[in-house]
């Protein structure tokens, strides 16, 4: 029996995907067509003894989480539940919060994953390698190659290349430590909550030496990588499992384009359904692209490569988009242009108005180069004519305005994160 639980963070969280997760909660962001959770929750649920999928995360439950709780409960037939923080208690500390409802029913092993990566999710290839191990109480780390310089935003593994043995591991090291990087995707045995439980006590023992009056919330916020994985490296528990597929991180909302793309890509293999194709009456597309059932787009349009087309969409006569995500409601005007760029919810696009965005692209030289976390694209969002530029210019994004207003050629306002 194996059970999964997916770390979706909280609202204070996820400041680089502002504007964007003003909205909805960022892990219900349509990447590819449907909310970035459900990719993880379709991997885990064509595992065949896959019992439970936990959500662990400090969100106030809402309308927008309960029906996708509901609809994905349907559609994938699996127990599906969301398991409410009382506060942010890190990687760890959330999983050992919960523990009682992960090591319900006895499972053998359990994945966890952050919900900000987009990955292909090789999870039956890590429970096979954990199995060839012949090891019930080691560890799986999925791991990938990063180039030297970007290595050092990620959680770095020096690993035995003979066993994959994990030797060594560093947090964001300040100097070159590895190319092998984290990819916040484990798999653990219920022998994991030991270590978590020391980590635990220690930092119990260190409150009550400090004399903190509020040192068991404090000890309870505990992080996988530096309190747990640093400890086991070199003690025969962790492993790492290297992956040549792909995987990036969705930090930021010019990251959320590049793995729309990712996943566009991917639906030819999994979901050949989803991607639209060329036919009489219809728009032309170009590349891979998602339309939802419900958009209304002129047949003189032009969608493509890697464009995501959401709900209730219309999308006018000579259009263009390309590299681009439309959310839901959004309305692009006769003859418009869309490159490179996220158009919010309820926005609309001017006739023959132009948005175009900073490409967020890896460095397309090296094989390794992963997107940058502070990528650069253009973000549409609704302002209000009556605002003077100078203001919107002191703007930040916390100040942005929330309320849907249409968007024309002279009142957008393009916004940089």
């Amino acid at each position: 029996m194996l059970k999964a639980v997916i770390l979706i963070g909280g609202p204070q969280k996820g400041t680089r995907f502002r504007p964007l997760s003003f909205e909805v909660p960022k892990p219900l962001f349509p990447v590819a067509g449907v909310p970035m959770l459900q990719h993880h929750i379709e991997a885990c649920s064509k595992l065949p003894n896959m019992k439970e999928i936990l959500l662990i995360g400090f969100y106030q439950p809402n309308e927008e989480i309960n029906r996708f709780l509901s609809c994905a409960q349907q559609d994938f037939k699996i127990s599906i539940r969301y398991l409410q923080e009382y506060a942010a208690l890190g990687t760890g500390g959330g999983i050992y919060h919960f523990r009682d409802q992960i090591l319900s029913g006895s499972p053998e092993a359990f994945f966890v994953m952050n919900a900000d990566v987009c990955s292909e999710f090789p999870l039956p290839e890590m429970l096979d390698f954990q199995k060839e191990h012949g090891d019930a109480y080691s560890f799986v780390i999925l791991g990938t190659t990063a180039n030297r310089k970007q290595s050092l935003n990620y959680g770095c593994i020096v690993e035995n290349e003979q066993t994959d043995e994990v030797l060594h591991y560093v947090e964001k090291p300040s100097t070159f430590v590895s190319d092998i990087i984290n990819c916040g995707i484990y798999l653990f045995t219920p022998e994991i909550f030991q270590h978590i439980g020391t980590v635990f006590q220690k930092n119990q023992q260190d409150m009550l030496l400090e004399e903190q009056s509020n040192g068991w919330h404090r000890a309870e916020v505990i992080r996988l990588e530096q309190d747990i994985f640093t400890a086991l490296a070199g003690q025969g528990k962790l492993y790492v499992y290297k992956t040549d597929r792909f995987w990036s991180q969705i930090k930021s909302a010019g990251s959320a384009i590049y793995a729309s793309r990712l996943y566009l890509n991917q639906y030819h293999t999994t979901h050949p359904e989803r991607l639209a194709t060329n036919r009489e009456g219809g728009p032309k597309t170009r590349g891979n692209v998602y339309i939802h059932p419900t958009a209304n787009i002129d047949p003189t349009a032009v969608l493509g490569p890697n464009v995501s087309i959401g709900t209730g969409v219309t999308i006018g006569a000579g259009v263009r988009v390309r590299e681009s995500i439309i959310l839901h409601g959004a309305t692009l005007q006769d003859h418009s242009c869309v490159l490179n760029s996220i158009v919010g919810w309820g926005s609309t696009i001017g006739k023959w108005a132009r948005v175009e965005g900073t490409p967020s692209d890896p460095n397309p030289n090296d094989p390794y180069a992963k997107i940058d976390s502070e990528t650069l694209l253009c973000i549409l969002w609704p302002t209000s004519q009556s605002e003077s530029s100078s203001h919107m210019a002191r703007m930040s994004l916390d100040e942005l305005p929330r309320k849907h207003k249409p968007l024309t050629q002279q009142s957008y306002r393009p916004v940089y994160t």
